[in-house]
């Protein structure tokens, strides 16, 4: 059971803390950051981004869980990005990313256009910011104002993405618990989880919730097992959302409702638990999930983010300089 916070005092020491931390984060990271240094960066990546995901779709969900899984880490720091040197190992090689995280191509080839315009300006972490952002408009979804001015790590950490990424596997309270860990309430923690709306998913993730898990469609199941057998195919793919995979609405909720969740964490969002009037909500109104979706991907864009003298601008996103 989540725990509720008695008294008044609590609350409004938390406003305020909240409030204190958004200030100095905003103060930090501001939308026109390259407003003069490098003045075609948005362009240059919103360009690249609609390319790229006009070329494949499920390219605009990569690049929105590549910035997830980054700012889960460390923070926004591009972290994610860093190939193996021989003082770390990173994190594309933690369970949660190897064989799996995409889009790497992408930010490279958009890293390229920003340097030949402005070399040395523009961070990793903020094109992979951007991108996420991008990629979410170009299949439908809403926009937000991503703050700039993140600069780069100089080391990763397989270890920590490990421990932070939440788990496709697990249950309500666990989610809710690695949301928390993060600063995010449940109700960002169901928003954030939208963006399972578009993309794909390895049957060797959803396996267990096709064979042994009963709230699960009937159809959707039949059609999963097809796909997906017991023993096999482990990198056989299925949409995420099984309605309207291409588009990033809010059909995912409506599945939920369903019993048509692919991943047993989705569908443990509407399992009879707390979170089931706020998916209830979702599935209802379009506009009200993409509000907070918006909201809550503004907060995670602000997760840590290393600014000032901090960190570095690479000049490679895949190697410090």
């Amino acid at each position: 059971m989540a725990f509720k916070p008695q008294g008044h005092m609590f609350s409004f020491s938390s406003i305020l803390f909240s409030l204190l931390f958004a200030t100095i984060v905003s103060s930090e990271l501001t939308s026109n950051c390259y407003e003069s240094t490098c003045p075609r960066a948005l362009s240059i990546i919103r360009s690249a981004v609609i390319n790229a995901v006009a070329k494949e779709h499920r390219m605009g969900a990569s690049l929105l869980r590549l910035h997830f899984h980054d700012c889960f880490v460390n923070g926004c720091d591009a972290s994610v990005l860093l190939d193996d040197t021989s003082t770390f190992t990173g994190e594309k090689s933690a369970g949660a990313n190897v064989n799996s995280l995409r889009g790497f191509e992408v930010i490279d080839d958009i890293k390229t256009k920003v340097e030949a315009a402005c070399p040395g300006v523009v961070s990793c972490a903020d094109i992979v910011a951007v991108a996420a952002r991008d990629s979410v408009v170009a299949l439908g979804g809403p926009s937000w104002n991503v703050g700039l001015g993140r600069r780069d790590s100089t080391t990763a950490s397989k270890d920590a993405a490990t421990k932070d990424i939440p788990s496709p596997l697990m249950d309500l309270s666990a989610l809710i618990s690695a949301f928390a860990n993060k600063g995010f309430n449940t109700q960002e923690m169901v928003a954030l989880s939208g963006a399972h709306t578009t993309g794909q998913a390895r049957c060797q993730i959803f396996r267990g919730r096709v064979y042994n898990e009963t709230n699960l469609e009937s159809n959707l199941a039949a059609s999963l097992k097809s796909n997906c057998p017991s023993s096999g195919g482990d990198s056989n793919l299925s949409p995420l959302d099984v309605t309207t995979n291409v588009y990033f609405d809010n059909a995912y909720f409506k599945n939920l409702v369903n019993n048509k969740g692919l991943l047993h964490s989705d569908q443990q969002l509407f399992s009879g638990g707390s979170t089931d009037s706020q998916v209830t909500a979702y599935s209802n109104s379009a506009s009200t999930f993409s509000a907070d979706f918006a909201s809550a991907m503004v907060k995670m864009g602000n997760l840590s983010p290393l600014t000032g003298n901090s960190g570095e601008v690479r000049a490679n996103c895949h190697k410090v300089n």
